[in-house]
């Protein structure tokens, strides 16, 4: 069986599509065994010929939603995450090197999740002498790159976002910062990344100062896939803000990303649009440039997203703010654009950022890698802390 038969019937198509579809499958191959979707799976043209077919396969919200399940139930099955253990209220939270900043606080943070394996990272909070208050709280992921969480795009979004007004945890992919139970590239990288981000909401809603209704998350590139794939899993994600990720040719070319069948079984075939639409009509935030696999979002994604937003009458809560002269990147427009959009979904204070011909993100301390670092001579990593690829896999027993 070839990758897109069990999808289209060329016998009940027009002649110019028959054409086109005999070219396609003559230049495809598909193994049985592997359902693995990874990097530039289709080229530009198949990516759009594919969007145009599923957008003829459905009309209603009705018909969306049988769809929406389809695809989310080939998720959880495709990355084991139903084989995961059960989420405990228990987070065994280390904290230190609480530094007040000017208009937001930054500390050190690691939580358990799951016995033996920590989630490592930073939270920005907001300089608030108000008792009692509750703020949104926001998971702000990162993609591929040289422990990305130490450094600029991450530190000054987080602040940026804390004093605005929002809890934000800012946390390590596996494998990097702190996180270095395991290698980045372990078979099980995409199931560990999305039940941490389960797990970074559990705590988030769990602390006193956030407001479980609240909820935002963004990321770029890998924190983007990140970021629409727990989004799509998780109702308590209420707005999303993916950046230059979502693409109907790019599936992502990480293991983190792709490495374990959640676009394709035996009986569907989806991509990232899907599932960044699966997000629907909570608001979503698109972020692209012309400089990647985003490139198209104009005109290919964003349209695809629209359609199933109007099903719940809730075009005006997606949006796309395309960059056509950037690159691949979570840049200074990039971050604006997001301030903008969670602000006004999330309730926070964007007059808080001094504004001149644009954010102004001086007031962002950088801080070293050392200072950021959650586990070093005076907080070693817990005894009972499970060490290796090896050692994580024996425990979770994933079939």
């Amino acid at each position: 069986m070839n990758k897109a038969s069990f999808l289209i019937d060329p016998i009940s198509m027009k002649k110019p599509f028959i054409l086109f579809l005999s070219v396609l499958l003559s230049n495809l191959s598909f193994s049985q065994e592997s359902m693995l979707c990874q990097g530039a799976y289709w080229t530009e043209d198949e990516a759009e010929f594919f969007m145009n077919q599923w957008a003829k396969d459905w009309t209603t919200r009705s018909d969306w939603e049988i769809r929406a399940k389809v695809i989310r139930e080939g998720m959880i099955t495709g990355m084991k995450l139903n084989q995961m253990p059960p989420r405990s209220p228990e987070f065994k939270p280390i904290i230190h090197s609480t530094r007040e900043m000017d208009g937001y606080i930054v500390e050190n943070i690691a939580i358990e999740s799951f016995p033996g394996f920590f989630i490592t990272g930073n939270l920005y909070r907001p300089v608030s002498s108000e008792p009692f208050q509750k703020f949104p709280g926001i998971l702000s992921a990162h993609g591929h790159g040289n422990d990305p969480r130490f450094g600029e795009s991450v530190q000054k979004r987080s602040a940026a976002m804390a004093r605005m007004g929002a809890v934000v945890f800012a946390y390590d992919m596996i494998g990097y910062g702190d996180s270095k139970q395991t290698s980045h590239k372990m078979p099980i990288a995409l199931t560990l990344q999305t039940y941490n981000s389960q797990r970074v909401i559990d705590y988030l809603i769990s602390r006193p100062d956030v407001d479980a209704s609240r909820i935002g998350v963004t990321g770029e590139s890998g924190g983007g896939t990140q970021t629409i794939v727990i989004t799509a899993l998780d109702s308590r994600i209420t707005v999303s803000v993916p950046v230059v990720m979502v693409s109907a040719y790019f599936f992502g070319g990480c293991e983190c990303e792709s490495g374990m069948p959640i676009h394709k079984s035996s009986h569907h075939q989806t991509n990232n649009v899907e599932i960044a639409a699966l997000a629907a009509p909570r608001p979503m935030l698109l972020i692209s440039d012309g400089g990647d696999w985003t490139k198209n979002t104009p005109r290919i994604e964003f349209p695809y997203v629209q359609k199933v937003y109007k099903t719940y009458q809730a075009q005006s809560k997606a949006d796309n703010v395309h960059f056509a002269g950037e690159r691949h990147d979570y840049g200074k427009n990039k971050r604006a654009a997001a301030y903008n959009f969670l602000g006004h979904y999330l309730g926070l204070s964007v007059g808080k950022i001094p504004y001149r011909d644009g954010f102004d993100e001086s007031f962002v301390t950088l801080l070293s890698p050392d200072q950021l670092r959650v586990f070093n001579l005076e907080y070693p990593f817990p005894a009972t802390a499970l060490q290796g690829d090896a050692a994580v896999m024996e425990y979770l027993k994933l079939d």
